[in-house]
Parts: C-alpha cells; structure tokens; sequence
C-alpha cells in the first residue's frame, strides 16, 4: 500500500510520539533545507522528514514506519544520494554528529551525522587518524556501510575492516548492539552491505597513529595524459603496499572556486598518499615527476588531518552522476581503450573527472572477521563523475558514461562498489555490487531483518 495512504491516514501519530527533532511534511519552513543533501541531482520529495537529533527519534521513527508500512530512507551529509526519495519517511541524521575518541584504545564512536572532517578534528589532537576517503566532507557512518574506499587503502585495507561494532536500530524498531561476537551476521551484513538491515546511529572503529603523511598531487597538460598514464601504471607495478595511488583526467571549468592555473584547464594528475618516510615517498615519486613537464606539484609532508588537499574533491553541494568499475588489471589494450574514449583526443568529453585508482595491497587481503565487500580481486578501480548543470549536459554525461563504461567493460571483474555505484538500476545491476554468493546472502539477512522492504529506497536488494 503506498506511505502517503497511511501517512492520511495516521496524521496525528508523529504529533503524539516523543521525536525531539523536527517532522516535517512539504510545504512546512525548512523542508526544503531538511531533505537537501550534497547531490543536488537527487530531489527528494519524502511526505515526512524527521531531523533526529539522536537514538530514541530514530527508534520512535521507524517504529511509526513499521507500525504504518511507510518505507525509509536514511541521509546524513547526501553524497551518496542518486536515488529520489518520491514518497515515504526519509530520517535525517545531520544533527547527530558527535565524537568520541578513547586515545589510549584508539577508538573512535562516531554518531551516525559526523562527516569524517568531525572525526579527524577529534582524532588530531591525539595524533590519530581515521580511514576515510578523499574528501572529509562526506559521512563516516554511510561511507563505512559501503565498505569505503580510504586514500591510504593499500597501506591499511577498507574503512570497514577497521569497524569494532555498530549501534542500530532494525525496521521494527529495535535498538541491537552488534560486533563480531554479537549478532554477527547483522555486523557482517553492515559492513559492506550498504543500509539493507537497519539503520545505524553510531559506529567505533579503530584509529591510526598517524599524525602526518606525504601526500599531495602532480598535475600535467592534458595533452600528456598518455605517456603519464603509462608511465603511472607501469610504476604501480614496483610499489610498495604503502605507496596510495590515482592517475586522474580533469575538465576543469573556469569557476573562481578553482585555483589558477588549473582553472577552466585539461589536466591529467598523479594523486599520491604515503604514510612512510617522507624521503623515502620523495624517491618512490621520482618516476611520476619524470614521466611529462609537470605544470603543479603539491606532494609535500602534510597532517593526516588536511587530507582534502591530496584529490581537492568539490566542497560545496552539486549536481553529479557517478559511476565506477572494478579492473583486475590495467592491459596496454584497456589503456588504449580508455584513450580512445576519454583522452586528449575527445575535446568534448563532458566528464568533470575520470579517475584510475591503485588498488591492490591491504585492499585485497581478507578482512580479519568476515564482511559482505566485494573488492578485494581488483587491482584498479576506475570511476566517472559529470556535473548536471543544464539538460543537454546531463544527456551528454549519460552518454560519455555509458560508453566509457561499456568499452572497459571486457577488462573489468563486472561489479562495482556500492557507495561509488551511481544511480541503482534494475536487480540485476543492483546486484553487481556484491558477488553473486554474497549477494544472495545478503537477500537472505534482508528477510531476517527487513521483512517487509521498509529500507527500500537507494542502493538496496530486496528479500527473498
């Protein structure tokens, strides 16, 4: 039965509950600002948002939602969002940001709104750090669900694998603990299955004594992209686990947000992290430094805290289409491919950025307890991003998307990662997120969990 016939039906329930923070329906002041996340590609349209301000609105939100049939989505800071929300209850967690850190266990409990950039104000006075990913802007809970893939993934292995337990709540309302001894197929479920089975209000994960590391970016003409590209892939091939990697291709639009002389330019940059010696990352980088005239160069020592300079990802919301693909290997065949569709010879090519990353080292090692990732066979991960400005921008990054994608299509695993996915399609490419085992296990803890689909919204799979 569709939410907004029960939503008629029950207008009073949310008046009566305990919700602290505020429910809103369209048309009420701040509705608009509640349901806006950083993708602005994806307008949603809920008929009630409730901004949690901590567990007990959550726990009284979904208990109304099973209570009444009324399917769920859950949204922190919305860079994960590429899907709509038309209908139904969406639960805004952004107010829910706090941070605790135990610096003599190095733990971090991160409630479910906290982007990474509140994790590492936390963690730096202590000299630590956390897994995250190449921009702090985006939540730490929702990029851990889908397994994340941090900077330093090579030197450390996934952002999940380094999780210790969740605080959850399931679509009937309970509130569960759950770690590797407790309820630990609901842990193994959440760490790289996305928000399938509950939705998490906090989250304690290991930290790194890592208070500084060599990163930073070498940026060339564009009109060099192929021999860096060759020469970045046959270093990959001589590195050290530690040595973190990304050959990119940039479009960059001639905005004042971007600095000169990279501004409204074609770029193809070698972005690094290395958590080693500095001298000892200087030397490793001599090759990439070698490989074409280097325009800008920005690897210098830093603190693990000023992450956002290695990749300088957007910082303000936008419009965007995402997508990736996993590769087991980088072939002078798939290069080629690769030129041919996006290189310096397609000038029109409307992608913002197309972005190799090195996988491989601690990324393809077994977790120490078991998670529904599916990565761990890539060697290469290649990832897209257009921004939508206007309607024929938008059909054209479509089209550059799906065509770069279908071309290294023979090169790739056939799956994806769930957080980099991009809008979710039919089952079957739902699916290819997770490997077909996994994939069915986690339809099987979807009827244990979800019964009734509430969490159906996004990047989801649906009971047996």
């Amino acid at each position: 039965m569709p939410a907004t016939h029960h939503l008629h039906q029950t207008p009073d329930l949310f008046a009566l509950s305990e919700i602290r923070g505020p429910v809103l329906r369209p048309g009420d002041d701040g509705y608009a600002e509640e349901v806006t996340g950083f993708n602005l590609a994806a307008l949603h349209t809920p008929d009630v948002v409730v901004g949690a301000t901590g567990v007990d609105d959550i726990v009284a939100a979904l208990r109304w939602a099973s209570a009444t049939g009324t399917p769920v989505a859950v949204q922190a800071t919305g860079h994960g969002a590429n899907f709509p929300i038309d209908h139904g209850l969406l639960i805004s967690t952004a107010r829910m940001t706090d941070v605790h850190i135990d610096p003599d266990q190095r733990l971090a409990t991160v409630a479910a709104g906290a982007k990474w950039r509140h994790v590492l104000e936390a963690t730096a006075p202590h000299g630590l750090a956390a897994l995250c990913g190449t921009s702090t802007d985006a939540g730490a809970v929702g990029y851990s669900l889908g397994g994340g893939l941090p900077v330093l993934g090579r030197a450390y292995g996934y952002a999940t694998d380094l999780v210790r337990s969740f605080q959850v709540v399931t679509p009937d309302g309970t509130l569960r603990e759950c770690d590797a001894t407790q309820e630990p197929e609901l842990f193994w479920a959440l760490r790289g299955g996305k928000g399938n089975v509950g939705v998490v209000t906090s989250m304690t994960c290991e930290l790194l004594p890592l208070p500084t590391i060599l990163g930073g970016g070498v940026y060339y003409p564009g009109e060099h992209t192929e021999p860096v590209l060759r020469t970045w892939t046959d270093w990959t091939r001589t590195l050290p686990d530690e040595m973190c990697s990304a050959f990119t291709l940039l479009r960059l639009p001639p905005i004042p947000e971007i600095p000169e002389p990279l501004r409204g330019g074609f770029w193809a940059r070698v972005a690094i992290a290395w958590p080693g010696d500095p001298a000892e990352g200087e030397r490793l980088l001599a090759p990439i430094r070698a490989a074409a005239p280097v325009t800008v160069d920005t690897v210098e020592e830093m603190p693990y805290a000023a992450l956002d300079l290695i990749h300088m990802e957007p910082q303000d919301p936008l419009p965007a289409r995402e997508s990736c693909a996993l590769l087991p290997d980088l072939t002078p065949e798939a290069i080629d491919t690769f030129l041919a569709q996006v290189g310096p010879e397609v000038p029109d090519c409307p992608l913002l950025m197309v972005e190799i990353r090195h996988m491989g080292g601690a990324l393809s090692r077994p977790a120490r307890v078991e998670d529904a990732i599916c990565a761990r066979d890539a060697n290469y991960f290649l990832e897209t991003v257009g921004v939508l400005a206007a309607p024929p921008a938008a059909e054209a990054i479509e089209q550059a998307t799906r065509a770069l994608h279908n071309a290294m299509s023979p090169y790739g695993t056939g799956r994806t990662m769930v957080n980099i996915h991009g809008t979710p399609g039919d089952e079957s490419d739902r699916a290819r997120a997770w490997s077909p085992e996994v994939y069915d296990r986690l339809r099987k803890d979807k009827s244990t969990y979800d019964p009734a689909d509430l969490l159906r919204f996004g990047h989801t799979v649906a009971p047996v």
